[in-house]
């Protein structure tokens, strides 16, 4: 008999509105701090708490620090009127380089595939950040990225080359079929990444070296796609 009174507190103890109890918080504002951390992307609550003991452990003024730092992001923060880039001002700093070469367009995801290529050392022409990539499963079409404004781009001439330098996904893919569509009839190359980046790697996590030779042995779109076609698989 104890053993099955034991059972049965056992499993109202499993219950979830009982487990809810064992994660109440001593305090509104640790509760609601927490709340905004496990908001970010790949933050749970309990990473979410021990940042936030963490920070209650540091002095006021740090504290202050990192709140005013985000403040300012969120509130300064500039996206480059010419290639959409993240930057402190109107003009990015690549795109304000008198240095790059400015008849090459790379077109990429998101500023962390800038600054991956970037690390590579490999390529110095310019930039043009989409925002992200088509895909329908999460929404988002042509018209929520910058393609319209890479085709302004290229109307005003001066472009010689544009790369398509998107992650090697089927949205990724997607992606760039879609420009190439909407750029071929533009008097300029159309070329893409080598394969040395795997099929279905996001392009932000490549290493240099192999994202670097992608860079320089890029090939012309309408050979990868054709290929690609004839592939069986």
């Amino acid at each position: 008999m104890p053993d099955v009174e034991f059972g049965v507190i056992f499993e109202k103890f499993l219950k979830p509105d009982t487990m809810s109890a064992f994660h109440n918080y001593p305090s509104k504002l640790l509760e609601q701090a927490v709340r905004e951390f496990a908001s970010l992307p790949g933050i749970g609550n309990k990473t979410a708490l021990r940042l936030v003991l963490h920070l209650l452990k540091q002095d006021e003024e740090d504290v202050e620090n990192f709140g005013n730092a985000m403040i300012e992001l969120k509130k300064n923060i500039h996206h480059c009127k010419i290639c959409q880039n993240i930057s402190d001002t109107e003009r990015c700093q690549i795109c304000s380089n008198p240095n790059r070469a400015r008849e090459q367009v790379c077109v990429v995801e998101n500023i962390r595939d800038v600054m991956a290529i970037e690390g590579t050392n490999q390529y110095t022409g310019l930039y043009h950040v989409l925002g992200g990539i088509i895909s329908p499963i999460d929404g988002v079409g042509p018209g929520d990225l910058t393609i319209d404004q890479l085709e302004q781009r290229i109307k005003q001439g001066g472009t010689d080359e544009v790369i398509l330098a998107l992650s090697t996904t089927m949205e990724g893919d997607t992606t760039n079929f879609y420009i190439y569509k909407r750029l071929q009839s533009y008097p300029i190359r159309i070329t893409t990444l080598a394969r040395g980046v795997s099929i279905g790697d996001e392009l932000e996590y490549a290493d240099e070296i192999t994202l670097g030779r992608s860079i320089l042995d890029r090939t012309p779109f309408e050979v990868s796609f054709s290929g690609r076609k004839q592939d069986p698989s």
